[in-house]
């Protein structure tokens, strides 16, 4: 089941509960939290006009299709509001800790999460797209693209021409560039038709990388 994490709470109740929250609080704060009066007025009538809709929609006698229909529209109007409010008035000062705690939502973070080291291990495969071009795939070998350490991927490269040596571990790759695309392009010059591109790739967070994937290769058309 996927976790909620989004700051507005589900429930229509509990829509009208923060906006009244939201009410009160600023009302009693308002010149201190640099809040518009028209801005709590039109919060205000909002909050009304959906409570109003959601009264109308819950009673048997008043229920109909048109009546869920408006409740609906009703609260969609209050909760766009209610993102707006809050992006222009809650998420810069005055506004402190404590303010946004009895808001309703949650205090600023000022301790952001550590970076990790990626672990899983990737590798590339080729395809052609046209003259002079090769396309990429980024493959997981080991671990899950789903894990936050895996921000994006550099990709290592070099171009080899016949009979020369070719690389014999990832370190000897000379260009790299970085992406967190799983499908890429590399355009190679007209010179390169016919040598030899080696690949292999590192998870890349933040500067931390990941294990080496396989090295793999494949001729320039």
């Amino acid at each position: 089941m996927a976790i909620n994490r989004d700051w507005l709470l589900k429930s229509r109740t509990g829509q009208l509960e923060m906006a009244n929250n939201w009410i009160s609080v600023c009302t009693a704060k308002q010149i201190a939290l640099n809040i518009p009066g028209a801005a709590l007025t039109d919060l205000t009538a909002l909050r009304d006009a959906a409570k109003a809709a959601l009264e109308t929609a819950k009673n048997e006698t008043t229920r109909t299709p048109v009546s869920n229909a408006q409740c609906k529209e009703a609260f969609d109007a209050l909760t766009a509001f209610m993102r707006d409010f809050k992006r222009r008035y809650f998420l810069s000062p005055p506004l402190v800790d404590s303010d946004l705690v009895s808001l309703g939502l949650k205090p600023h973070d000022t301790h952001p999460s550590p970076s990790p080291t990626p672990t899983a291990q990737v590798m590339v495969e080729t395809y052609l797209v046209g003259r002079h071009e090769l396309g990429i795939r980024i493959t997981y070998v080991t671990g899950s693209p789903d894990d936050k350490a895996n921000k994006g991927y550099r990709v290592w490269y070099s171009v080899v021409a016949h009979g020369e040596t070719p690389p014999s571990h990832p370190d000897e790759l000379h260009k790299s560039f970085y992406t967190q695309r799983k499908k890429d392009l590399l355009e190679f010059e007209f010179e390169d038709s016919g040598k030899t591109a080696y690949f292999a790739v590192q998870i890349e967070n933040d500067g931390k990388k990941g294990v080496w994937g396989p090295t793999v290769s494949a001729l320039i058309p």
